[in-house]
């Protein structure tokens, strides 16, 4: 079984949505970036909240694939087009984001970039995860 555990300094309060730090043991998944399209390669929309859900069920399938499940993710970066669209919906992408992956918070990161190589991907999440070992 993975062992994972957060990680949060001495009076620092908690973070809304994210953990500081996870410590785990287990076998280590590394999620290539996901982009917001389906499995058939047609994206889900061309706005960013749909295409980041998607994204992240896109990271979710692979988890899964290797036998873990949204509780089992350590780390997500997310690189993102438009910072300012992110921004001012945090709230509908808390939500898009408990939908996927409950309220299992990892280390997150949120980058800006300008752009990405697929061209109408407007975001794009990676992924670590840590499985447990197998008998």
């Amino acid at each position: 079984m993975a062992r994972i555990e957060t990680v949060l300094p001495e009076g620092w309060p908690r973070p809304p949505g994210y953990s500081n730090g996870v410590v785990a043991s287990g076998r280590v998944l590394y999620v290539a970036g996901q982009i917001g399209w389906d499995a058939a390669g047609t994206f889900v929309g061309d706005d960013m909240r749909s295409q980041f859900k998607q994204a992240l069920a896109n990271v979710l399938a692979v988890v899964r694939a290797a036998g873990g499940e949204a509780t089992d993710v350590v780390r997500l970066t997310a690189y993102l087009v438009d910072l300012d669209a992110y921004r001012s919906d945090l709230r509908g992408y808390g939500l898009a984001y408990r939908e996927v992956m409950g309220k299992h918070f990892p280390a997150m990161a949120f980058v800006g970039v300008s752009g990405l190589v697929e061209p109408r991907a407007l975001i794009e999440i990676e992924a670590t995860a840590v499985l447990p070992e197998r008998p």
